[in-house]
């Protein structure tokens, strides 16, 4: 387990260095909210069953973190990963699905869980195996297409639908809690017949276990993944300020500098 762990590590750094280049470059948005689910995509991606699993950003707004994991599993090249935000490319700012790989659109809070329930159902009906990742922010959980979705999945004894929750405790315009208060979360879960984790989303001992880790009976899954907003980058760490700011010139080499030297284990 720990060569796993020190791969991970070793990943994430990596994917951190790559997509703080790309939106410095391109001046775009949620470099914050990027780094925050980084480590969640990193086991996700490792364990999944490329071959048989949907993987679905529902924080779409992520959309860089999404295709520099899809570059590394060779679905994307180099070419079309640094075309990031460029003028005329495909590869905008919120996760599209630009190919095939990428099952559905993300960035409108709540579209992404709907979509996860539909092709998790569709694999019951079609007897096909795999399993289906739906990767959500806290924020989104204000939204009511989130509770019918879970209703309908927990209706349909959906246990091949596992949500991750990005539970950072920011959105664009502060924190979650002040905005529209949604804890005990775990607790409006259960109430909605899922099984339920709480994980530190920074962990990836704890990732790994509850990714693998067999349900307790035929309901959908959902792992609520503590995480920081920023992670990786000191001065970005829960300062909602890089929600949407791109790191200027300055701010991008003091970030390079950390994630090289830390790798992005403050």
């Amino acid at each position: 387990m720990e060569g796993q762990i020190k791969k991970y590590k070793e990943t994430a750094r990596e994917a951190r260095l790559k997509v703080l280049e790309l939106i410095w470059k391109a001046q775009t948005s949620h470099i914050g909210s990027n780094f925050s689910c980084i480590d969640l995509l990193t086991v996700i991606f490792e364990k999944a069953d490329l071959g048989k699993d949907k993987i679905i950003l529902s924080k779409g707004w992520a959309a860089a973190s999404l295709y520099y994991f899809w570059r590394e599993k060779g679905r994307i090249t180099e070419q079309e990963l640094n075309s990031y935000c460029q003028p005329k490319s495909k590869f905008i700012g919120l996760a599209e699905p630009i190919i095939p790989e990428i099952c559905a659109a993300g960035g409108s809070m709540g579209f992404g869980l709907p979509f996860g329930i539909g092709f998790a159902l569709a694999k019951k009906l079609k007897n096909e195996k795999g399993r289906v990742f739906v990767v959500m922010s806290d924020g989104e959980m204000q939204t009511g297409t989130t509770w019918e979705s879970a209703m309908i999945a927990s209706h349909h004894k959906l246990d091949n639908l596992c949500v991750i929750i990005d539970a950072n405790d920011l959105q664009a315009m502060g924190r979650v809690e002040d905005i529209l208060n949604i804890n005990p979360l775990k607790d409006k879960w259960r109430a909605f017949g899922w099984d339920v984790s709480e994980i530190d989303g920074h962990n990836f001992e704890e990732i790994e276990k509850a990714l693998v880790s067999p349900g307790q009976g035929f309901e959908p899954r959902v792992i609520i993944a503590k995480t920081i907003k920023g992670k990786g980058v000191s001065f970005m760490e829960k300062n909602n300020l890089y929600h949407y700011k791109a790191p200027s010139d300055k701010e991008y080499h003091l970030a390079l500098k950390e994630l090289k030297e830390n790798g992005g284990n403050n």
